[in-house]
């Protein structure tokens, strides 16, 4: 007989440990790419052009503008995505989820640029934030509220059955035993709604909402290759903070048994 022996060493542990290396290298990584290209922009020499678009007033003024779209539209899926998704999940409702998800879907589905564009058209707003914010939301619906449903059904019965057979109300049930069980599942669909959020924040500039967007579109119809570059790697880099910020909430703001 021999006995088992315990390295210390497991397969959970392994991954646990890539994620903490991969959470702590993602954010300096991103940094370092943008130190690094901002440096070849500004020592490289500007044209006049150039230097009236890429200069620290007018970056930070898109940054501001695209982190202000994504952090409206996030709130607005949230406060959309989630309690539609608590309400088709009770057993009397259920017979709306598919009616509910096939609409966000359409949002998913459709162009971003085109839901953008006629809802501008539509409304015969005159553009800014809340034009820009309004249609992306309704594009970054479906992860939030798909996520949400899933969760919440994914939940083991037999544990609904216990709360309530110790006395808990069934709002009682929903917040301390359903909700806490779904949490990571919500807190992925906002992660990857969050990315789809930065990424289209883009298309903010077609209704004047400024953004990142604005450097892109103004660098390729004038041929500014630096402006162009400028822009396209703040956006990813802003996609990859973002995404960082959701992986970093899923690791520690879920249930403690479930991390």
């Amino acid at each position: 007989m021999t006995a088992a022996v315990d390295t210390g060493f497991t397969t959970e542990s392994s991954s646990r440990g890539a994620e903490r290396v991969r959470l702590f290298a993602q954010p300096v990584v991103v940094l370092v790419i943008v130190a690094a290209v901002l440096i070849w922009v500004f020592s490289s020499g500007l044209t006049a052009t150039e230097k009236a678009t890429l200069n620290a007033a007018s970056l930070l003024t898109a940054l501001k503008d695209h982190v202000l779209m994504t952090l409206v539209v996030t709130a607005i899926v949230v406060a959309v995505a989630v309690p539609l998704g608590i309400l088709v999940s009770r057993p009397w409702a259920k017979w709306a989820a598919p009616v509910f998800l096939a609409i966000a879907n359409i949002g998913q589905a459709a162009p971003a640029l085109g839901v953008l564009v006629l809802w501008f058209i539509v409304t015969g707003a005159v553009g800014g934030i809340w034009v820009a914010s309004l249609p992306l939301a309704f594009y970054s619906l479906l992860p939030v509220l798909r996520n949400t449903l899933v969760g919440l059904q994914q939940v083991d019965p037999a544990l609904i059955d216990a709360g309530r057979g110790i006395g808990m109300s069934a709002s009682s049930v929903l917040w301390r035993v359903e909700m806490p069980l779904a949490i990571p599942l919500i807190l992925a669909g906002l992660r990857t709604s969050l990315v789809l959020a930065v990424g289209t924040a883009t298309f903010g500039m077609f209704v004047n909402a400024g953004g990142f967007g604005l450097l892109i579109d103004t660098g390729y119809k004038l041929n500014l290759t630096k402006v162009l570059i400028t822009g396209s790697v703040l956006a990813v880099a802003l996609a990859l903070l973002v995404d960082w910020l959701g992986a970093v909430a899923e690791q520690y703001f879920g249930p403690k048994g479930l991390r």
